[in-house]
């Protein structure tokens, strides 16, 4: 074994001390005495031990309320009722179903104030529409110049904007009234590009972004709008926005086209339908262009 492990010392070896280099000699045996004790009682390829973890404090005060996942719900003074898209719907049609319970509400379980009713979750205190005004006026402040406009539709009136909102087929959604102050908290306006079925009708769009944001639209062109946040704004008070959490599903509202028009009965409004149907067109289009047809009569 010695003979294999030819670094490991025999114990029975001595040393010898020199007369003539007595120095010398006794730094060698002080050396070679310290090896020696250095694998004496730890043999060669021995595991290395791991530091044992700190044990967690199982003893900590823990607040009974955030143990069962209970949190006060959210209060939003903002003066108008919650919807998905106040753009796109119509608050006066009521729905004649829902394709889900209106007890599930898409803020969640306990975290709003209001109580979801299918389509909107109406304020439950009186607006006071004189205060309302009093208070966006002041944070609007005065009216920009014409050269501050300049600056502003310059800095963000090109495609390669950072500070943009896509605005898509829902319109005007709520959740986009939360990512409007998120930019109004570094950037004194937002582009919004206006896509889908909303650019039908831009002052409807124009109207709820300013009515329901507080801020002030300073250019338009076709589909696109920068709005301008105010002079007087202050993102530390800026209006509590709750989120929602899901889509929720669109209502059943009656049709628009009935099946049977007023004063008629079911066969006479069949017949006319019939006979619109079979009956020669005014005009073809092509391309979105008139027919040479339509043109030349």
């Amino acid at each position: 074994m010695l003979k294999l492990l030819p670094w490991r010392s025999s114990p029975h070896k001595t040393l010898t001390l020199d007369p003539t280099k007595p120095l010398l000699s006794l730094s060698r045996f002080l050396s070679h005495s310290l090896s020696e004790d250095q694998y004496e009682d730890d043999p060669p390829f021995s595991p290395v031990s791991k530091p044992p973890k700190p044990k967690k404090n199982k003893t900590q005060n823990k607040d009974p309320d955030s143990k069962n996942g209970r949190t006060e719900p959210l209060k939003s003074d903002l003066p108008f009722d919650f919807s998905y898209s106040y753009s796109e719907t119509n608050p006066k049609v009521e729905p004649i179903a829902f394709r889900e319970s209106p007890k599930f509400s898409p803020f969640g379980p306990g975290r709003l104030d209001r109580k979801w009713t299918g389509t909107v979750a109406p304020t439950q205190q009186e607006v006071d529409l004189d205060r309302v005004a009093e208070e966006r006026k002041r944070v609007l402040g005065d009216p920009l110049t014409e050269e501050e406009v300049a600056k502003l539709v310059e800095r963000y009136r090109h495609s390669d904007c950072a500070r943009q909102i896509n605005m898509g087929k829902g319109g005007v959604t709520h959740n986009m009234l939360d990512d409007i102050h998120n930019h109004w908290k570094r950037a004194e306006a937002v582009r919004i590009k206006c896509l889908g079925v909303p650019t039908l009708d831009m002052d409807n769009v124009c109207f709820h972004l300013e009515d329901k944001s507080g801020g002030k639209i300073v250019y338009q062109h076709i589909n696109v709008l920068i709005l301008y946040r105010g002079r007087n704004y202050d993102q530390k008070n800026r209006p509590v926005i709750p989120v929602m959490l899901w889509k929720p599903y669109t209502p059943i509202y009656p049709k628009l086209v009935k099946n049977v028009a007023d004063g008629l009965t079911f066969e006479e409004t069949k017949e006319l339908r019939n006979r619109g149907l079979n009956s020669p067109p005014v005009m073809k289009l092509r391309s979105g262009t008139l027919h040479p047809s339509f043109v030349q009569g």
